[in-house]
């Protein structure tokens, strides 16, 4: 008889949500992971301290104030690192707090250690002093995470050259900074620095950003960045990074020069799994540390799942949690239902990106019908209150059924707002649910409503031509 019913690899949010899961159905689950990373990537460097940050960044600087008491208010005139950690260390001790309280109260044993294969129901735990303890279980979930990819060419010394988990522990807010890379990570610190009053460049190989996202978003969030003094340098290559007693110089494959205090580098991420000996279960990862699963989250071998970052996009850590408890309930023989293809995508830039669905240039490929509806905060009580003159809301919606094709936020609240939309798109709905909906006055959730009528009013009228 194996020692547990489900062992999981890896304590982030997937991880977590898969040995609950296992546990409250009656399995016996265990999770292997060192007792300084109970939480994972997700607590100690990722989501849980980038947004803590991100909160204290909008407290200290008073930046969503600027528009009522003018651009020259903050809150504390000298931020420094200090200020800024203080308030991270308090949230991701709490978390670590929780997360060890939920595993207890479910008896799901925390094996302190790394985990690597012995076999295919077989995984050696190694503790703190190099001592193995051999573990078998019937199902195993793999849930190891990522860590930043760091290009061999370049010289990381964690103090002026930087990836996204050193630069949680700068010694000092820049005054200057290069940030290589215009992905989701490397924009929202892009906006964090910028609202601390750092200079910021932006290097990006490709000819534009989050390019999954709704292009008008995107302008929306460029043209604030911009307003922020950030500098896009977009179709250009790092040719070059080094370091000198006053800070770095990067140079372009163009020829360009970028003297700055400090350069992050956010080029992907790479998967945990160089040191899982996957060839001894039978798997292997791709280059990138990434495991192929299917639409259950099992891998090449049945009875071995894999979630969260290490299986690749969309590496969130909301996906991750419905990926683990979906994978725990297949294992367990629990009925489940597969995850839906729309999951709402967060961006923490400032202001927030949220959306739902596809976009318009996506419906435009695919010769889908639609008609858009918007509707902007500098209209809305809330929005005048809160001194959100930037933020919209957007409706993508078919003029045949008027179901709602995508949802696309832009400004303060944007990750919370989506969810409405996403309610009424997982339920079905029409656009004429938000029309005869009564929402809360002031709130920014009335956007719904003026975007509804909106979009309501361009059909009526294309229809009534055509009659």
């Amino acid at each position: 008889m194996p020692d547990f019913d489900v062992l999981v690899i890896g304590s982030g949010p997937g991880g977590q949500k898969a040995a609950i899961a296992a546990a409250k159905l009656g399995r016996r689950a265990a999770v292997v992971d060192r007792a300084d990373s109970l939480g994972g990537v997700s607590i100690h460097t990722g989501t849980i301290p980038s947004k803590t940050l991100r909160e204290a960044v909008l407290y200290l600087t008073g930046l969503n104030q600027r528009d009522l008491y003018g651009q020259s208010y903050r809150l504390k005139e000298d931020i420094t690192v200090a200020d800024l950690t203080a308030r991270t260390q308090h949230v991701v001790g709490r978390e670590v707090d929780v997360i060890r309280s939920q595993l207890s109260r479910n008896q799901v044993a925390l094996l302190s250690g790394t985990g690597r294969f012995v076999d295919q129901h077989t995984v050696a735990v190694r503790d703190t002093v190099g001592q193995d303890r051999l573990v078998t279980a019937e199902h195993i979930v793999i849930a190891t995470g990522t860590r930043p990819a760091r290009p061999a060419s370049v010289e990381f010394d964690d103090r002026t050259v930087l990836d996204s988990d050193s630069v949680l522990s700068m010694e000092r807010v820049p005054r200057s900074m290069v940030i290589v890379g215009a992905g989701v990570i490397g924009m929202e610190y892009a906006s964090m620095f910028a609202a601390l009053g750092s200079k910021i460049t932006v290097v990006e190989q490709r000819e534009g950003m989050l390019d999954f996202c709704d292009a008008e978003i995107v302008e929306a969030l460029k043209y604030h960045l911009r307003d922020l003094a950030v500098t896009f340098r977009f179709g250009e290559t790092v040719a070059a990074v080094s370091r000198h007693e006053r800070g770095t110089l990067t140079v372009l494959e163009s020829g360009k020069k970028i003297a700055a205090d400090a350069v992050m580098y956010s080029a992907g991420r790479q998967g945990l799994t160089d040191e899982l000996d996957l060839d001894k279960a039978g798997l292997q990862a791709d280059r990138r540390g990434r495991i192929s699963v299917d639409e259950h989250f099992r891998t090449a071998v049945p009875h071995i799942y894999a979630v969260g970052d290490v299986i690749g996009f969309p590496a969130l850590a909301a996906t991750s949690m419905e990926q683990g408890r979906t994978a725990a309930y297949h294992a367990c023989g629990e009925p489940v239902h597969a995850m839906r293809d729309g999951q709402p995508i967060g961006i923490y830039t400032i202001p927030e990106v949220s959306f739902i669905g596809r976009t318009e240039d996506q419906l435009t490929d695919e010769l889908v019908p639609f008609e858009v509806g918007v509707s902007r905060y500098r209209e809305l009580a809330r929005g005048q209150i809160i001194g959100d003159a930037h933020g919209m809301l957007k409706l993508l919606v078919s003029p045949e059924d008027r179901k709602l094709l995508g949802v696309h936020c832009f400004g303060t609240g944007a990750t919370e707002l989506i969810h409405i939309g996403h309610a009424v798109m997982g339920c079905g709905g029409t656009v004429d649910y938000l029309v005869d909906a009564v929402f809360n006055y002031p709130t920014l959730a009335e956007s719904y409503k003026v975007a509804a009528l909106d979009v309501t009013n361009k059909i009526r009228q294309i229809d009534r031509l055509g009659d």
